[in-house]
């Protein structure tokens, strides 16, 4: 079991629990915590729903070492049915739940951990929060969900894209993407506070202004850009397939070096 799943006080707490993995992304814990927010959306006592992590870190993105069955020859046909179900329809899924969610993000938060911060409706950061996606290394022009020009805006995002140095709770807060940065040892309670915040709203209300946040960024482009550069991703792998073939191109110990 990867994930912790808790309901108290119309606040469903989900626990990434891969502590010893900086709660890297194998497929078993994305698969956990994906029935985590179908478990928390389907139950009429939870009005809210936070998202943590225990550990040191949020998440340090995929798992690098894999997991799961992975064929023989892997193509870009396997790579994409994999990350289409767990990287793109699954993240759309929990950004479109129909009630308020809340990050709580402390340390490194690499790459795959956007995917799962960013469906979230409000982010808070501890003061040692770094954001991250440095996957330029491998060959690839960021994950396969790609928020970065809406959570960053256009010249920032490219700024993160193309040099993969980490944005700081505070660059983070002052783009936008984060909401609110609290003292390492607060963010539990902050977050909290917050959910119980908003949990004291009527129901019905809250799911409406959701949805008129999130159908007025879809209407600006967002669903379709979020698809269309799924399939850009896409040709990052199908380039470093026909350079190295499996795994892709990376630098590791440069990888590694930005979890510490």
């Amino acid at each position: 079991m990867y994930i912790d799943y808790d309901v108290a006080d119309a606040i469903a707490t989900i626990t990434l629990n891969r502590p010893e993995a900086a709660n890297a992304q194998n497929p078993e814990l994305l698969d956990e915590l994906d029935a985590a927010w179908t478990r928390a959306a389907e139950d009429t006592a939870v009005k809210v729903i936070v998202l943590r992590a225990n550990g040191k870190h949020f998440s340090a993105g995929h798992d690098l070492r894999g997991g799961g069955p992975v064929p023989d020859k892997v193509t870009l046909e396997f790579i994409i049915e994999h990350e289409s179900r767990r990287y793109l329809e699954y993240t759309l899924r929990w950004r479109n739940v129909p009630k308020p969610s809340i990050a709580a993000v402390q340390g490194r938060c690499i790459s795959g951990g956007l995917l799962l911060c960013w469906p979230c409706d409000l982010i808070l950061a501890a003061d040692d929060a770094l954001f991250s996606d440095p996957v330029a290394l491998m060959g690839i022009g960021g994950v396969e969900y790609h928020g970065h020009t809406w959570e960053l805006g256009a010249r920032k995002a490219k700024e993160i894209l193309f040099t993969g140095r980490a944005l700081t709770a505070e660059e983070a807060e002052r783009t936008g993407m984060v909401n609110r940065v609290v003292p390492r040892d607060e963010l539990d309670a902050q977050t909290m506070e917050l959910a119980g915040r908003i949990a004291k709203m009527p129901s019905f209300a809250l799911r409406q202004a959701k949805r008129a946040v999130n159908q007025t960024l879809d209407v600006q482009g967002f669903y379709a850009a979020i698809q269309s550069v799924f399939d850009i991703h896409q040709t990052g792998h199908g380039n470093a397939l026909s350079v190295s073939g499996w795994p892709v191109l990376m630098d590791i110990n440069e990888m590694k070096a930005n979890i510490k």
